[in-house]
């Protein structure tokens, strides 16, 4: 067997390890926001709602650069490609740290976004290379779970780091831990490409199916159900469930570790079928998470419920997202074989496209109505979400069959 099969055996390689180590960079770059938004607001003396805005504009313009940027990728090798992208991302958080005032750092924002979501994408088509087919579900939740360890560790270490030297030394922890990770992607990842011969525009076809159209929905609502409260975790913490300025730390580690059982759990659940099947076993998990975001409003009397509740809903937040992507890179396959790199970058722009909903939503509502009625506005985006997998159940039948016969 050669050395790169024995490695590909084992599922926590160097190579898995360093795509991983990157989500961990581009969730705490995307996210450190939220945990910092108080300290930069008063630094740039704007206020949270203005700072809040940043969120929403990531998202809005990382939601449809990320397939453009995918489906471009792939004509061009795929190793130069990444790194150059990673590059951009640096430039853009250096940005952050030395921005002088709000323009600067909306500008230093749209350039991280512009590249984080094709980074996702290209993480994911080193799956065959870098681990086996057994391992696939597991590497898709692992390099999304990149994202929930930055919310456990990389955002409390960098509200912390903001608490005790400012808020652009959070950005400053971001520049460094880059620069490492850049060295190790030169020394461990695979430089073979599959540089894709279909045509730019075809690979657009793949929006045209039923499947994909419905799927990129039911995240959209999803996420945008969580946003709406998420972007406005640390004054929810502070505000409504009262904790204490030196706790709100603890308190988003706290979170943090929900999210990253969210993820890791939601690879198991992306293992119950092909295809489109496990976003369908989503729904009762969206019905669940309805109830329990409409109940958020009852955190501004009972401080207490509202502390537990919070956990909670982390463990709901990423549930859906290996289930959806199984459903992208499956459907692409069966139908859209030269759209696999577009395919792969579904999950990360529908998710981007309800944090832009959810967070600009929440902060209308935060402005005109206050925290507490944020969680059943929420409960109404996975009202719709509920509405979309039930869409979704007349094709598992046929998938199946589809399934079968190979």
């Amino acid at each position: 067997m050669a050395k790169s099969d024995v490695a590909k055996e084992r599922f926590f390689n160097l190579p898995v390890m360093v795509l991983i180590s990157l989500s961990f960079m581009l969730g705490m770059s995307e996210f450190i926001v939220v945990g910092i938004l108080p300290d930069i607001a008063a630094g740039l003396k704007v206020s949270e709602v203005t700072v809040g805005n940043l969120v929403s504009l990531f998202a809005f313009v990382y939601a449809p650069v990320t397939p453009l940027g995918s489906a471009l990728s792939a004509r061009f090798p795929r190793f130069a490609t990444h790194l150059t992208l990673v590059g951009v991302f640096l430039i853009g958080n250096v940005l952050c740290a030395f921005a002088s005032n709000y323009g600067v750092l909306v500008v230093a924002r749209i350039l991280i976004a512009l590249v984080s979501g094709t980074l996702v994408a290209i993480a994911m088509t080193y799956a065959p290379d870098v681990t086996t087919e057994q391992y696939r579900t597991k590497f898709i939740a692992w390099v999304f779970s990149g994202f929930s360890i930055a919310s456990v560790v990389g955002v409390p270490v960098g509200t912390w780091v903001a608490n005790t030297f400012g808020w652009r030394w959070a950005f400053h922890l971001v520049n460094v831990l880059t620069v490492v990770l850049i060295v190790l992607m030169v020394m461990v990842l695979p430089r073979n490409s599959r540089i894709v011969k279909i045509g730019f525009l075809p690979q657009f076809r793949l929006f045209f199916d039923r499947r994909i159209q419905l799927g990129v929905l039911a995240v959209v609502f999803g996420a945008a159900a969580t946003y709406v409260f998420y972007t406005y975790l640390t004054p929810i913490m502070r505000d409504e469930v009262h904790v204490p300025e030196q706790y709100l730390s603890v308190g988003l580690v706290i979170f943090g570790a929900a999210c990253l059982w969210s993820n890791l759990y939601g690879g198991k659940l992306a293992d119950r079928g092909r295809g489109v099947e496990p976003l369908t076993h989503i729904r009762p998990i969206y019905c669940a998470h309805a109830v329990l975001m409409a109940s958020l409003i009852v955190t501004h009397w009972v401080p207490v419920y509202g502390a537990l509740l919070l956990v909670v809903l982390g463990m709901f937040m990423y549930l859906q997202n290996s289930a959806s992507q199984v459903l992208y890179m499956d459907v692409a396959s069966q139908s859209h074989p030269g759209s696999l790199n577009l395919a792969a970058s579904l999950n990360s722009m529908s998710f981007n496209i309800g944090i832009a909903l959810g967070s600009a939503v929440g902060g209308v509502v935060n402005g005109h109505f206050g925290l507490m009625w944020l969680g059943p506005v929420g409960a109404l985006f996975l009202v719709c979400a509920i509405a979309i997998t039930t869409m979704l159940r007349p094709f598992v039948a046929q998938e199946r069959k589809f399934y079968a016969d190979i």
